[in-house]
């Protein structure tokens, strides 16, 4: 086979990714918080974009001032004049009288002079001012300014947390630099619930201490309030709390040490294990329920950011459902072409041109993707409506098997896209606030070879068979898919299972346990307000 050299010319399609097209899906799969902040840095990088103003200005003026008038209709004729500054009717005239001379006033008015002004009215003014309440915000110290619209949230204190409150009490139980700083860093590793690492050999070895030095501002640090706080795991938290109750006595002892036998509600056991009669080992177990868990959650935490949804869903009068975009979640910018028309009559170099330029294209191309962002999320928003009209107006029980291609198919685009429209999205809807993936689930097959089910559909059907159970009456999972079966839906057993414990639903045999005890105690409290209230004979 000869190698020769010689020129072609092909013509083909390839699609390219461009720095524009790129920030346009990066934009699609962003969240309406994601976008604002990039929007925001944006507006801050590229001088040519600005914020729209939908707010009307100018007219809070004249609405304050209809507020001030007189409301029996009088003004003040005075050029200048405020509201403040109009006189009474026929108040000029009586200014302008001669009221003659002090005796003939002290007759007229029957009374000395001194009874009725008693001081000057400039003296009288300076006291009133003196004696009246702070009215503005400046007067009370909070600042220079004299503006009515300062901050309320400025005047609220902050919220105090678990590591803040841990410190003061630290100041106070130590003088020592070196036991504060084991107990600043113990502290520094108490998590959101109160507790700590359950190894604290690493803290020892990091500090440059030793394991008894650590151990001894262990011991103090769980004195703190709230009690139970640093502890290194369940038991102990609730073996300080008794031992703050003076309740941990050696059969309280060994039922802390074995919560797992309580947590299983195996009361034989733990009979066996304190050494006490049933009545006993009612009463500390309700001791036991009476302490909390995780004393560190009454204290402040990390703020949580409200789910703002992007979709609202809404009846419709026909009986239908209308589909409509959050306005609030849509920035809002535009492309100042009027600056960009000014700076290139004035621009003489090349460099700036260029920026200038390429300022423009990026603004008219973000605002283009925005736009496009915003039809889309409106478009899919759409297609899950109406493939999911079942579930809108019947519930979870109705909600159909969806995927990607469904929808991407129905409008036209790719899976990718809808798959990222669908990220970090929520639609508010008559029966909740939900993430567009919500509504893409897997189908199961049908046992009778019709329309095939939901797995969230599933999930809800398994919950009501548990939820409807009788505690004499436990369903298993094999009965549970026999019930399956019977109304028509073909399912494994581990699938119920795994469903089960997606759902955090314990086994049979665990509910059994659990609903007999209930009954029982239910049982024992009717036979005790029954001995204390005997009926009459």
């Amino acid at each position: 086979m000869a190698l020769t050299q010689r020129l072609e010319f092909r013509q083909s399609q390839s699609l390219v990714m461009t720095p524009q097209l790129m920030q346009a899906i990066k934009l699609l799969q962003l969240s309406n918080l994601d976008l604002t902040t990039f929007v925001e840095e944006e507006l801050e990088r590229n001088p040519l974009l600005e914020r729209a103003n939908d707010e009307a200005s100018g007219g809070e003026a004249p609405a304050e001032a209809g507020q001030f008038s007189d409301s029996d209709g009088g003004h003040n004729d005075e050029p200048g004049g405020g509201p403040g500054e109009a006189f009474e009717p026929g108040q000029e005239e009586w200014m302008s009288k001669d009221l003659g001379t002090r005796a003939e006033i002290e007759q007229t008015l029957d009374t000395g002079l001194d009874n009725v002004f008693s001081e000057e009215p400039a003296e009288a003014a300076a006291r009133n001012a003196q004696d009246a309440a702070p009215t503005t915000y400046t007067e009370w110290g909070g600042g220079a300014s004299g503006d009515e619209d300062y901050n309320l949230e400025a005047f609220v204190a902050a919220e105090v947390t678990l590591g803040d409150h841990l410190a003061e009490q630290l100041s106070v139980a130590f003088t020592a630099p070196a036991q504060r700083m084991i107990g600043q860093y113990l502290i520094d590793l108490v998590d959101e619930a109160g507790y700590l690492p359950p190894d604290l050999g690493q803290a020892a070895e990091r500090l440059g201490a030793s394991q008894q030095e650590v151990e001894g501002v262990l011991a103090v640090l769980q004195k703190f309030d709230p009690p139970g706080v640093c502890a290194r795991n369940l038991s102990e938290c609730l073996a300080i709390q008794l031992r703050e109750l003076d309740r941990y006595d050696p059969a309280m002892q060994a039922l802390v040490e074995h919560l797992d036998l309580l947590a299983k509600r195996d009361i034989a056991g733990l009979r066996k294990v304190c050494g006490v009669d049933d009545e006993d080992i009612a009463d500390m177990i309700g001791e036991i329920r009476r302490l909390n868990p995780k004393p560190g959650m009454k204290f402040g935490a990390a703020r949580l950011q409200t789910m703002v949804p992007d979709v609202y869903v809404r009846p419709g009068p026909d009986g239908g459902w209308h589909v409509e975009l959050n306005s609030d979640t849509l920035p809002r910018v535009l492309v100042n072409q009027t600056y960009y028309s000014e700076l290139s009559k004035k621009i003489g170099k090349d460099g700036d041109k260029s920026y200038f330029t390429d300022a423009l294209q990026n603004a008219t191309w973000l605002v283009r993707a925005l736009d496009q962002r915003a039809r889309t999320i409106l478009k899919v928003a759409t297609e899950i409506v109406r493939q999911q009209d079942g579930f809108f107006t019947h519930g979870v029980a109705h909600l159909r098997p969806l995927n990607l291609k469904a929808v991407a198919d129905a409008i036209q685009m790719h899976e990718s896209t809808v798959s990222r429209v669908t990220a970090n999205k929520y639609m508010a809807t008559n029966r909740g606030t939900f993430e567009l993936k919500y509504f893409f689930t897997a189908s199961i097959a049908s046992a009778d070879g019709g329309e095939a089910h939901s797995a969230e559909a599933v999930r809800h059907h398994i919950k009501q068979l548990i939820d409807s159970e009788a505690p004499a009456a436990i369903l298993s999972d094999d009965t549970i898919v026999e019930r399956l079966r019977a109304s028509g839906i073909d399912i494994a057993r581990r699938t119920v299972a795994k469903y089960r414990e997606a759902m955090r639903i314990p086994s049979s045999v665990q509910r059994r346990r659990d609903k007999q005890s209930a009954l029982g105690n239910v049982l024992s409290t009717a036979m005790s307000d029954r001995s204390r209230n005997p009926e009459p004979a």
